[in-house]
């Protein structure tokens, strides 16, 4: 892939909302088992094994005005204002109006991994415990998959492409291969790219009938959105640039027995890091530090880092910022990014040695390896460097 370049970002996190609360979290807020409480979402009083850190509380009406949000659900709220947040920081809009570029030439790559689940299970409810013609007709829209997306772009004014990628907890890397072909076709100029995920009922639900949670994961929420463009397109409208994306790899691997859906698969994670690596034009010693999906679920986390030794190797530093936001499945991978991108800039080696899993950063990393391993023998990497490299 050609480089591309990350010239803002907006995000709301169990740390909080904005980029300042982001990184003032990963340098000084408790991991996210220390921060666990009562969720503000659902009532969890019927999942004692689920542990939750949510954007606690998370006012939309803050960032977007008190007009049109009655309909829409938590899941579009959090994309709406991070999306927000990303054209603001990266110089794209100000006080609300463009200041560069075009409504025509910006759009959206974003993930989510389940949807308004939200959305979904009220409808299900009411159509099942009631009667379906009660049911909301303007909540159904919700629950499209990219309805959340659409929101996003209408309420920004976002007229280019508008696409949303479902991978699981690949998603959100997997959006920014997408968005590198829309740009290279010239379809946009700058791409909001990213992903989303929101705390649900039927989320905890889920994961605690499949035992997902009882290695200790906490499960997490929020959205993340980094605004990138072409190299040539920032620096012709004088952006500041916050990273370079060099790099991405992707790779499955089927189970060895056809009746298996969920599992983890170390194979497909070390082959998307060797693609990364090979289209990055890098070898495995420029890597700085690895930012990896590992969560708390001990089956991928292991095939993660068997991974992530066998390729990139043993010595190399591995952070863990999950540990910090809970698993924010289709947002993860944009977090990801996101706190590596903090790590080229304003935070520095010390404060991300409580999420360290094996090794040291000994100074500011040049280069970062981003990892994620999917549930279904799917796994994603990407190589970004420091703006200066």
């Amino acid at each position: 892939m050609k480089p591309l370049a990350v010239t803002g970002a907006g995000v709301a996190s169990a740390l909080g909302v904005g980029n300042a609360a982001f990184v003032e979290g990963l340098r000084s807020g408790p991991p996210a088992a220390r921060r666990v409480g009562r969720p503000e979402t659902f009532d969890a009083t019927k999942y004692p094994r689920v542990r939750v850190v949510e954007v606690a509380g998370f006012d939309a009406a803050k960032y977007l005005g008190d007009k049109g949000l009655r309909s829409l659900d938590r899941l579009t709220k959090l994309l709406v204002v991070a999306t927000r947040l990303a054209l603001h920081d990266a110089g794209l809009k100000r006080d609300g109006a463009w200041t560069a570029g075009s409504p025509e030439g910006v759009g959206m790559v974003v993930s989510n991994a389940y949807g308004s689940l939200e959305a979904i299970t009220e409808l299900d409810r009411v159509a099942t415990l009631e009667d379906a013609r009660y049911i909301n007709p303007s909540r159904f829209p919700l629950t499209v998959s990219n309805s959340a997306a659409g929101y996003a772009s209408i309420w920004e004014d976002l007229r280019a492409l508008n696409v949303s990628v479902s991978d699981g907890n690949c998603g959100a890397l997997d959006a920014v291969a997408c968005a590198t072909v829309f740009l290279e076709q010239g379809r946009a100029e700058a791409l909001l790219v990213g992903g989303a995920e929101a705390m649900s009922e039927a989320l905890a639900f889920a994961f605690d009938r499949l035992g997902a949670v009882a290695d200790g994961a906490c499960l997490g929420e929020g959205a993340a959105i980094l605004a990138i463009e072409s190299p040539g397109v920032a620096s012709r409208r004088g952006a500041r640039v916050l990273a370079s994306i060099a790099g991405y790899g992707t790779a499955f691997v089927p189970p060895a027995r056809d009746g298996s859906l969920v599992y983890a698969s170390p194979d497909s994670v070390g082959r998307a890091i060797t693609a990364a690596l090979a289209d990055a034009g890098a070898k495995a010693s420029d890597i700085d530090v690895v930012v990896s999906g590992v969560s708390g679920l001990r089956p991928f986390d292991e095939a993660e880092m068997r991974a992530i030794g066998q390729v990139v190797g043993e010595q190399t530093c591995v952070v863990a910022p999950k540990l910090a936001l809970g698993e924010t499945s289709g947002a993860a991978g944009a977090m990801a990014m996101l706190a590596a991108t903090a790590l080229f800039g304003e935070a520095t080696p010390e404060h991300y040695q409580r999420y360290a899993l094996r090794g040291a950063l000994r100074a500011q990393p040049r280069t970062a390896l981003v990892t994620s391993a999917g549930y279904y023998g799917n796994a994603s990497a990407l190589v970004m460097r420091h703006p200066s490299r």
